[in-house]
């Protein structure tokens, strides 16, 4: 945060979202002096794709966002350490990945056979070192115009282990599917293979879990920081008038921005920054703003992607698997991430009979004995969350039954995610898709309005965009939405810091 500093009083600032975008830039806003600022969220609590819940009984569920991406550098561990937040739990884990695969993970033949542990480990420890070569900047000159699954697939088809081991693609393909969640992409075909590189992975423990009170705590950490009264709550906005000019002499201070929300209510202000996730930006920019966006935001915000990662919860009476099981992973003979069937469901809706090949595998759940997590991504993510939840919970058990061909009982509880269906979310993280230059489209849709090189006293930062899409580095991630949001509000710290 940055540290408090003489500024203008009677400054006015709306930020819109409570994320961690949101709640960052109020909260150094706060500490930096500023008295007036106010954060209008439009759901009914704070968090954004922060939702932690407690379903089955004392200990959080996930809904969304669910590890510290990492601890060198970034902001959110650090605070979550300060405050004693992280989890002292050594078997705290998250999904099963082809980098944090672990003898105790289970993979099925979809005729109920188990797998080679030893074959698995060595295609899924390729695999990681395939990725990591695109993230590394270490791609050879003819993969730049490819797309990150003709990447991944031509490399694997270059090794000597596409043919050493039977089902090598099979889990090849499993381990595109299980990164399609990384990428909140459809298909890893649909994503860019350059622009890896320009992702930051930070150092140390990927899958470093919260402790007992979830990322809420991190919310809560910043909910302190506010002023009271400066978070209201089912406070979805309309609109956002910004370059507005002053009708009249002596009728009190002008603000240039004005912030209509639904029920009537409008808040002037001298700056609004705005945090709503990209998918929401797709869905409603082109009416959000008065006047409309330049074009070249609009532009960025339709060529970046924004995709859906859902989970799926179930909960037994008991626990059916081994001791030592760990997480359920399910190989298919024709994957929907291997390049012919990804080709022949590209058009029309067949994939729809399908959707449920998407689904990687089923993990254990930390501190939750009897539940199973689910993760699926994509359309087929989108197309779950419009079925029944009884449709959901037989097609689980089914898988669990075919691939394992093990005594499964009916859950007692089914739960899962539904991001792309929140009018307010529309969908989950950023993902640069095949044939855009993120970087470019980041920053541009990062810019502030008017443009900041004609920032005067008199015209001066009016929006402010934050959020994990604004962040060339860090999207998708927790800490890109938190760094993204104190850098938004450390502009207009530096604006008010430069008139005096």
């Amino acid at each position: 945060m940055s540290s408090p500093t003489a500024v203008s009083s009677s400054a006015k600032v709306v930020v819109i979202g409570a994320g961690l975008a949101g709640l960052s830039s109020a909260a150094t806003l706060a500490q930096a002096g500023f008295e007036h600022v106010q954060v209008l969220e439009a759901m009914s609590r704070p968090g954004g794709r922060i939702s932690t819940i407690r379903p089955f009984g004392p200990n959080v569920i996930e809904l969304g966002a669910n590890w510290v991406h990492g601890q060198d550098g970034n902001p959110v561990f650090s605070l979550a350490e300060r405050h004693g937040l992280l989890s002292q739990d050594a078997s705290a884990r998250g999904m099963c990945q082809p980098g944090s695969l672990t003898p105790h993970d289970y993979f099925f033949r979809e005729d109920g056979t188990l797998l080679s542990h030893k074959g698995v480990k060595q295609v899924c420890a390729l695999f990681s070192q395939l990725t990591s070569r695109a993230f590394d900047n270490k791609l050879e000159e003819k993969f730049h115009s490819k797309s990150f699954g003709q990447y991944l697939d031509e490399a694997f088809a270059d090794s000597p282990l596409a043919s050493s081991f039977e089902d090598a693609a099979k889990v090849f393909e499993w381990c595109k599917r299980s990164e399609c969640t990384d990428e909140a992409s459809s298909s890893l075909y649909e994503t860019s293979a350059l622009e890896q590189k320009e992702y930051t992975c930070l150092e140390g423990d990927f899958y470093n879990c919260l402790g007992p009170g979830g990322y809420q705590a991190v919310v809560d950490v910043l909910l302190k920081l506010l002023p009271p009264g400066a978070l209201l709550c089912d406070r979805p906005v309309t609109y956002i008038r910004w370059g507005l000019e002053p009708q009249a002499k002596g009728s009190g201070p002008f603000r240039p921005v004005k912030v209509l929300c639904e029920d009537g209510q409008e808040f002037e202000a001298d700056h609004a920054i705005v945090t709503s996730s990209l998918g929401f930006l797709k869905d409603r920019a082109s009416v959000f703003f008065e006047p409309t966006l330049p074009e070249d935001k609009i532009q960025a915000i339709e060529r970046l992607g924004f995709g859906t990662v859902d989970k799926i919860f179930l909960r037994f009476n008991e626990q059916f698997w081994p001791e030592d099981c760990t997480g359920i992973q399910l190989v298919w003979e024709k994957g929907p991430e291997d390049k012919t069937i990804y080709c022949k469901l590209s058009e029309g809706d067949a994939w729809r009979e399908m959707w449920y090949k998407k689904i990687s595998g089923f993990d254990i759940v930390s501190h939750h004995p009897t539940v199973l997590c689910a993760w699926i991504s994509g359309r087929e993510a989108q197309h779950m969350e419009t079925l029944q939840q009884e449709e959901v919970q037989q097609v689980c058990v089914r898988l669990l039954r075919s691939f394992t061909g093990w005594s499964v009982p009916e859950p007692t509880q089914v739960l899962f995610s539904t991001w792309w269906s929140n009018p307010h979310v529309k969908g989950s993280y950023t993902f640069v898709p095949f044939g855009v230059k993120g970087v470019r489209e980041q920053q541009v849709l990062a810019a502030p309005l008017p443009n900041s090189s004609i920032c005067t006293a008199r015209k001066p930062l009016q929006v402010l965009f934050a959020g994990e899409a604004t962040h060339e580095n860090f999207y998708t991630t927790t800490h890109g939405a938190f760094v993204s949001g104190i850098r938004e509000a450390e502009r207009i710290i530096d604006f008010y810091t430069q008139q005096k």
